[in-house]
């Protein structure tokens, strides 16, 4: 991430908390909708990500396209995010979805567990090629995309689990289906103030083992951290952990691989 889009993207995000009063599950949903606008109409994408263009021009334009169908609290947060300069148009999208998976899960009731609904999802997604060639494929439609979601998952998880989940499988920009998920449990976990440890065995291991793990987590990583446990079989033993971009890989599995590749070299 550029310097540009990191002091574009903190701009932003202070205003999503600024406007925090005035947002639910449906300002959430208006941010990701109007996210996928932009993402559908290259003119407009053009004028935003232009750093010749000024600041009014800008704003003016995105209220041209947008301001009959958002509300005013989000139109003053997309008013802040599209007068800054983006290192390009795709860095102005993903910090919209972000504001936008953000404004859903602030807006969830307490003891909500979106993070595992969203994990549970795209696990279900990833041992099913069938649905994951569905929801993933250039021939599908957006909107039957979405519908296959709703088909799948309306009344199974909360609506701002569906919320989030709707946006991704209709603007994927160029991501595979896990990475879609992976990335907005993230940003789910970070608007609670922790992060997401996913950890893989052979088998199940003890609760008592698992919160040890969690804990010696945590503490390496100075914040707490939710623990996803996924369970593989071909991994024969040990653990891989993965926290954010880190993974600590641990399994036997891949001390056979390096060792073949030592023994081939």
């Amino acid at each position: 991430m550029g310097s540009t889009t990191r002091q574009a993207l903190a701009a932003s995000r202070a205003a999503l908390d600024a406007a925090a009063g005035s947002l639910g599950l449906a300002q959430a949903d208006e941010l990701l909708a109007a996210g996928r606008v932009m993402g559908e109409s290259a003119q407009l994408r053009s004028v935003l990500s232009d750093a010749s263009t000024d600041k009014e021009t800008k704003v003016g334009a995105m209220r041209a396209v947008l301001g009959s169908s958002v509300s005013a609290a989000v139109l003053e947060i997309l008013g802040t995010a599209v007068s800054h300069r983006w290192s390009n148009d795709d860095d102005l999208l993903a910090a919209i979805e972000e504001l936008g998976i953000r404004a859903a899960a602030a807006s969830a009731p307490d003891g909500s567990d979106i993070e595992g609904e969203l994990f549970a999802f795209g696990r279900a997604v990833t041992s099913d090629a069938e649905l994951e060639l569905a929801l993933s494929s250039k021939l599908g439609s957006a909107a039957s995309k979405a519908q296959l979601v709703d088909r799948l998952l309306a009344g199974k998880v909360s609506e701002h689990a569906l919320v989030i989940l709707r946006h991704l499988v209709q603007q994927p920009r160029g991501r595979r289906i896990n990475a879609l998920i992976r990335q907005a449990t993230s940003i789910v976990a970070d608007e609670s103030d922790h992060a997401i440890a996913t950890v893989t065995t052979a088998k199940p291991i003890a609760a008592a083992q698992l919160e040890r793990l969690r804990a010696a987590l945590s503490a390496n990583y100075g914040r707490q951290l939710k623990v996803n446990q996924v369970i593989d079989p071909e991994l024969i033993g040990g653990v891989r952990v993965q926290v954010g971009n880190d993974i600590i890989d641990g399994s036997v599995a891949t001390r056979l691989h390096e060792l073949r590749l030592q023994l081939a070299g």
